[in-house]
Order: C-alpha cells, then sequence, then structure tokens
C-alpha cells in the first residue's frame, strides 16, 4: 500500500480535526496548536483518535500520541517539570512531535500545548509508515 503524500494526510487530519473540534478550515494550519489555538480539550483527544485510526484504517493506541505514562512517572518528572531523562525518553517515544519548545519549558501541562497539526500530520505519517 502506498502511504499517501503529506499534502494528503494533511488534509485527512485536518477534516478530522474540524469535525471533531467545530473548527473552520482555515484554521486549521500545520503550526496551529491542538490546545492553544483550536481549543481542543482531553475528551476531544479521543475524538480525533477515532477520526484518524477510521480515515487512515490505522490502530492508535493509548498513550502512543501522548505518552502520559512518560508525563506521570517521578523517574522522569519533579516539581511538575520533565528531567532530562524524560525528555530523551519523549523524544523516543514522539519522534514525530518537535519538541523543542517544550524543552525550553519542560512543565508537564505545557506538553498538550504546544502539540501542533503539523505534529498530528508526522504522526500519522509515522504510524503508516510502521504499518508499510
Amino acid at each position: 500500500m502506498a502511504i499517501p503524500s503529506q499534502e494528503e494526510i494533511f488534509d485527512k487530519v485536518r477534516e478530522a480535526l474540524v469535525d471533531a473540534l467545530g473548527v473552520e478550515d482555515d484554521e486549521v494550519t500545520p503550526e496551529a496548536t491542538l490546545r492553544g489555538d483550536l481549543d481542543a480539550e482531553s475528551i476531544d483527544f479521543l475524538d480525533i483518535v477515532f477520526r484518524l485510526e477510521k480515515a487512515f484504517d490505522i490502530k492508535i493506541e493509548r498513550g502512543e500520541l501522548i505518552p502520559m505514562d512518560v508525563l506521570e512517572n517521578t523517574e522522569y518528572v519533579s516539581d511538575g517539570k520533565v528531567n532530562a531523562a524524560g525528555l530523551a525518553k519523549l523524544k523516543e517515544r514522539m519522534p514525530f512531535a518537535d519538541l523543542s519548545k517544550f524543552e525550553a519549558n519542560p512543565n508537564v501541562t505545557n506538553l498538550g500545548d504546544q502539540l501542533t497539526v503539523q505534529d498530528m500530520v508526522n504522526f500519522v505519517e509515522y504510524k503508516l509508515q510502521k504499518a508499510a
């Protein structure tokens, strides 16, 4: 099976986000953040994951998109901040995401705020490549 282009993936991700979040097409840009710009809440992520699974015929395991097990582990987090070992683990588990802004202020609550539409596109592409 051929992997769709980034543009094709973006179009389907945008459609999923528009449907799940009730936002306009033009609000869903590659650099838009899911929480900050598109007002996604925790419950919305379940809907988004469901829509992406359906659109791309993939299975997204719990914690695969945002590895909460890392963010809740005292080995990686202290005083609400992710330590160097935790950052390394997040980079390993989230190779699709640009974590550079998060590294500057690795407060646990900031990770969801900095996940962008482009990160979602990269995640889907990553999943499709792994399945190919």
